[in-house]
């Protein structure tokens, strides 16, 4: 089986895949509502906040642990391992635990790894590995053109032409990060839960910022949407990350909400690299 792990800035998403298992029930058929329907080949998923100090040794035993919560022996369960990391600390501890701990094939999505997908970016280097995996586990669910809201410490757009190529995107500060620089900056407000308000205008110092961000970056997701779909034309809008099961259910243009979208674009990208690699030893 594949383990997929998708380690971002602040939490990390792993996912064990049954790659010998149809995935055609896959998550992209979830809806606006916020549905998460798990792809068919995903056997076990899990969420650990992403630390960079942690080393090799423990990453081993950490997933190794979470493996035999749930019936797996590590070492023969995994057939095989694919990588994506915004912390490139923690891409090394990752590619060294898997060197050390699982002799199987590493697939870390970097440049030079087939992807499946022309990178139309001024420097396809600069493209977050992330951003890439969204890009084509989205084109493979939905085609193109498709516009990948990400919601987790930053908030990314991605956009994907209707013939499968990564056009660019923009990205913002995430909803966390802005709430933290407010606190941080405005002495007399308090940090609060970020929960959807019971009214747009609020009747209380925390109802008023909890209003302001959910409902101020919902319209910076409906608004920069829009405004991609004046270069592209009428778009799929797919919504995944952390925060986009709280944020995205409530967007006017989000149709898709896919929380395993980045593990579903790490398993294709392995199987691409690897099934070149076996075919080319034959």
């Amino acid at each position: 089986m594949l383990l997929a792990i998708d380690a971002g800035n602040t939490e990390t998403v792993v996912g064990l895949f049954d790659l010998d298992a149809s995935s055609e029930a896959s998550g992209g058929s979830g809806d606006g509502g916020g549905n998460e329907n798990v792809p068919a080949n995903l056997v076990e998923h899990f969420r650990i906040a992403t630390v960079a100090e942690r080393t090799a040794d423990e990453h081993a035993l950490l997933l190794s642990e979470l493996l035999a919560l749930q019936g797996f022996e590590a070492a023969s369960a995994v057939s095989g391992i694919a990588v994506t990391s915004s912390v490139p600390r923690v891409t090394s501890q990752l590619r060294e635990m898997a060197q050390r701990y699982f002799p199987t094939p590493l697939v870390v999505i970097e440049p030079g790894v087939r992807t499946g997908m022309a990178i139309l970016y001024d420097n396809p280097k600069e493209v977050g590995a992330d951003r890439i995996a969204n890009a084509v586990g989205a084109y493979d669910l939905y085609g193109g053109p498709t516009i990948v809201v990400d919601l987790g410490t930053a908030t990314t757009f991605d956009a994907v032409s209707s013939d499968g190529g990564y056009l660019g995107g923009a990205i913002a500060p995430g909803i966390e990060v802005s709430l933290d620089a407010l606190f941080a900056q405005a002495a007399a407000l308090r940090r609060v839960e970020l929960v959807e308000p019971r009214h747009v205008i609020g009747k209380s110092t925390v109802e008023s910022i909890q209003s302001g961000a959910f409902y101020g970056f919902i319209a910076q997701v409906d608004g920069l949407c829009r405004r991609f779909e004046q270069e592209l034309g009428p778009s799929t809008v797919v919504a995944t990350g952390g925060l986009a099961g709280l944020m995205a259910g409530q967007s006017e243009m989000v149709q898709h909400i896919d929380p395993w979208l980045t593990l579903h674009g790490l398993r294709i990208i392995y199987e691409r690299n690897v099934d070149r690699e076996r075919s080319s030893d034959e």
